[in-house]
């Protein structure tokens, strides 16, 4: 348990990092620059309710003896140069909560950024056992995101909006996943999961090349993958 308390620490502490530096980022000078930090406050108190619901379901294990607990990294993320962390502990005989956490603060050159962090605490059903073969699970997910001129893995954004204009603001939803889990060895296990959902966004917009212009801003509510993952895993306990 001090583990994942202090993997939610370190997932806090970086959400909280990342809120500074997207506020810092953003021009003062925009008759809306108030709005940031709204949505800064908006998803920082979504964080801290993700955080608090999956310490909950981890401090309401009815079988102490049951619990395992491991440590997680989605390859598709570093890939993209995001850093994540995840862990995820048995709260029973055929369940689990799973804990992730993203951050990229990068920029390339061109004002190319993929910005963003993201928070997202999921509960599983596996069918056969913790660790092994399929699960179903529920997932949350909240975040804030600095989008503009580029997408992941090189997809092209020449027809797209991105290729003009920049994307800011935050983003809140959740999803159904399905996933399978393979014995590596000993403690080590490799899992592959997607996930479809809901997800509600409120960003302001714009442009790229002179990104104190504020255009508009705007919401858009999106139905699709929420989530999409190849995870190394090691099994502490």
């Amino acid at each position: 348990m001090k583990i994942l308390k202090s993997l939610g620490g370190m997932l806090y502490t970086l959400i909280s990092a990342s809120n500074k530096r997207f506020s810092r980022n953003h021009p003062s000078s925009l008759p809306s620059s108030h709005r940031p930090a709204v949505a800064t406050n908006r998803s920082a108190m979504f964080a801290r309710f993700f955080l608090l619901a999956a310490f909950v379901c981890a401090y309401n294990i009815n079988d102490a003896r049951a619990q395992q607990l491991a440590v997680k990294s989605n390859l598709l993320y570093d890939a993209t140069a995001t850093i994540n962390l995840g862990g995820e502990l048995v709260v029973g005989k055929k369940q689990s909560i799973d804990l992730s956490g993203n951050l990229n603060l990068w920029q390339f050159s061109g004002n190319k950024k993929m910005k963003h962090w993201m928070l997202q605490p999921e509960w599983r059903y596996w069918f056969c056992q913790p660790f092994m073969r399929s699960f179903i699970g529920v997932e949350v997910h909240t975040g804030q995101f600095n989008f503009g001129k580029m997408l992941p893995f090189g997809i092209s954004v020449a027809r797209t909006a991105l290729s003009k204009y920049r994307y800011e603001g935050w983003a809140v939803g959740a999803g159904i996943t399905y996933g399978y889990q393979w014995i590596l060895g000993k403690r080590w296990n490799l899992e592959a999961s997607i996930g479809l959902g809901y997800t509600y966004l409120d960003y302001n917009q714009a442009n790229c090349d002179h990104c104190g212009q504020e255009l508009g801003d705007g919401q858009n509510h999106y139905f699709g993958p929420t989530k999409a993952a190849i995870s190394l895993i090691y099994i502490i306990k």
